[in-house]
């Protein structure tokens, strides 16, 4: 049987992707960090869809990596389409960061997305059918300061995708989203109700983002940004010299942190 397989599933976009798919009867390969949170959402979704199932990955990790496929392997699953949602947002000067929190953010962000993607394509039809959706983020339209890890693994894993994309043209539809803020999370949404700048523009609900990136990938659209002010975001840094952009971008970030690592 054909599955997607989406990562972050018990996240907000995750769990977004995870309920529209599920009302249209899609079988369902979820994974997540949390084996509890997992069957939760299995047996909320059984519902709805038949055909779940779970398993508890760290992305960080090559041998949980491993052991996932080979859970899928064990049940006989192929995948007609992967939803990489998982990622790692930590905002904070980089001379905070520790180990840690590099390995962290380059692996879940960058190195897991490759890594699965390349599971995925062995166990894949690749029919021309097939579709790969990868999560980016508006910020890797330009260089973050005070987010500069965050914003280039995300530039990294957007231009994989589109070279990938040409790699697999007829095979694969290959499809990277550029969402901009969603009140996912609850220190996510703190930091929107204290927010009195721009950010308020951006926001978007995750079902809005995951429905949008839905047809996105069906359409084989290449690179999407999704909302208004998003898109006039990226019109207009490239109208402004790369050093009133960084200045700009510094000015944004600095007042503020954000560190979802080991949470």
């Amino acid at each position: 049987m054909n599955y997607t397989l989406i990562t972050g599933a018990c996240g907000g976009l995750g769990g977004a992707f995870t309920q529209i798919l599920a009302e249209k009867g899609t079988p369902l390969f979820l994974t997540g960090r949390s084996a509890e949170k997992l069957n939760t959402l299995k047996t909320s979704l059984q519902e709805k869809t038949s055909h779940v199932e779970v398993f508890p990955c760290d992305l960080r990790d090559e041998e949980s990596r491993a052991a996932f496929f080979a859970h899928a392997d064990s049940l006989g699953a192929t995948f007609d389409r992967i939803i990489y949602v998982a990622g790692v947002d930590t905002q904070m000067p980089f001379e905070q960061y520790d180990e840690a929190h590099i390995m962290t953010q380059t692996r879940v962000n960058f190195e897991g997305a490759a890594s699965f993607l390349r599971s995925f394509l062995g166990r894949s039809p690749l029919d021309g059918n097939t579709e790969i959706l990868c999560i980016g983020s508006i910020t890797s339209i330009m260089p973050e300061p005070y987010f500069a890890l965050y914003a280039a693994t995300k530039k990294a894993l957007e231009y994989f995708c589109m070279a990938l994309r040409t790699e697999l043209k007829g095979r694969a539809k290959v499809t990277v989203v550029l969402p901009g803020t969603m009140p996912t999370r609850e220190d996510i949404k703190a930091s929107i109700e204290k927010s009195r700048g721009y950010s308020r523009f951006t926001i978007l609900s995750p079902e809005k983002v995951a429905a949008k990136a839905l047809k996105a990938v069906k359409k084989n659209k290449k690179r999407v940004i999704i909302g208004f002010w998003n898109k006039l975001t990226n019109f207009g840094v490239h109208l402004i010299p790369m050093s009133w952009r960084l200045h700009f971008g510094a000015k944004v970030w600095k007042g503020s942190q954000k560190d979802f690592y080991g949470t």
